[in-house]
């Protein structure tokens, strides 16, 4: 028997289907174009300090010159507006490190801007930062995932980052790395300079409104030095102190080194006591050790 409807019926179940698919398509993509795209900025506080303290200043050490943190995150973001021109900016996240994850007074003025928010790795006994890297990675991964972002703005320079940059760009995201020039060579990794899909730098004349070299303090050094005794005292005074902010974690990180210090630490330690002393120990190698013997001697006895 003959069924001379059959092929005509298939054709027009099949231009049906075609046809609610391609409406089903065209309300999607109706959908999309009216959601607009969004991006971030993710800074490595770190990062920053250290490459725009050198570059404006000559200098890495934070304690040698100020940051305008709130004046460089608004350039940030000026610059985001003018590159994603049809994106809006969902926040800007500053990671920074900080002893037992306590804001410091600049981390929580920093916090308190609008669209900042602030995350906080450790510092170990050697100023280090530690943690920062994986939350970097876990906040770009997770907003990436969600489609929170179509857009990141990673301002570092940290190889440890090329996973980041990796797990965002699996969720679809593009990932824009932001770094500052160098006065020679890089201070990116080169892979993570391979891994990301733009890059931009900011020179000098970018960074220098927002970095201030501090004033050095200087003392009388004609007036008598301070008795070896003396200065023995008030290194045992800051090493107190250091005990009662830092904790016993970083001591136990501190006394495999005995008798040197971590450089950071020892530059601590001899401004801090020609601050107390009021004298300069620059100069008095014999004074600059029992400072030191002081240090030790107090973290010991505590150990």
């Amino acid at each position: 028997m003959n069924h001379p409807d059959t092929g005509t019926d298939e054709g027009a179940g099949i231009r049906e289907q075609l046809d609610r698919t391609n409406a089903l398509l065209q309300r999607v993509l109706a959908e999309v174009s009216k959601t607009p795209s969004t991006h971030a900025i993710f800074v490595d506080a770190g990062y920053v300090y250290a490459a725009a303290g050198l570059l404006v200043t000559g200098t890495e050490d934070r304690r040698s010159f100020d940051l305008d943190a709130e004046g460089l995150i608004e350039a940030f973001i000026d610059k985001a507006r003018t590159i994603f021109a049809d994106s809006r900016l969902l926040r800007v996240y500053w990671y920074d490190g900080a002893r037992r994850r306590i804001h410091t007074v600049e981390q929580q003025s920093i916090a308190e801007l609008p669209d900042v928010k602030v995350r906080l790795g450790n510092l170990n006994a050697n100023n280090q930062q530690k943690g920062v890297d994986s939350l970097i990675r876990t906040d770009l991964e997770s907003l990436a995932r969600h489609r929170a972002i179509s857009d990141a703005a990673l301002v570092g320079g940290d190889e440890d980052l090329v996973s980041a940059v990796e797990a965002a760009q699996g969720y679809g995201a593009r990932v824009h790395l932001w770094g500052i020039e160098a006065g020679e060579g890089r201070n990116q990794a080169e892979p993570l300079l391979w891994e990301v899909d733009s890059q931009r730098t900011f020179d000098l004349d970018f960074c220098r409104p927002y970095v201030t070299r501090r004033s050095v303090t200087m003392y009388d050094d004609e007036s008598p030095a301070p008795a070896r005794e003396d200065v023995r005292f008030v290194g045992a005074q800051i090493a107190a102190g250091w005990l009662s902010s830092r904790g016993r974690d970083a001591l136990a990180d501190l006394l495999p080194g005995h008798p040197y210090l971590p450089g950071s630490v020892d530059q601590d330690l001899l401004v801090e006591a020609e601050r107390l002393l009021q004298h300069s120990l620059r100069g008095h190698a014999h004074l600059r050790r029992a400072l030191r013997d002081g240090f030790w001697q107090h973290l010991q006895a505590q150990y």
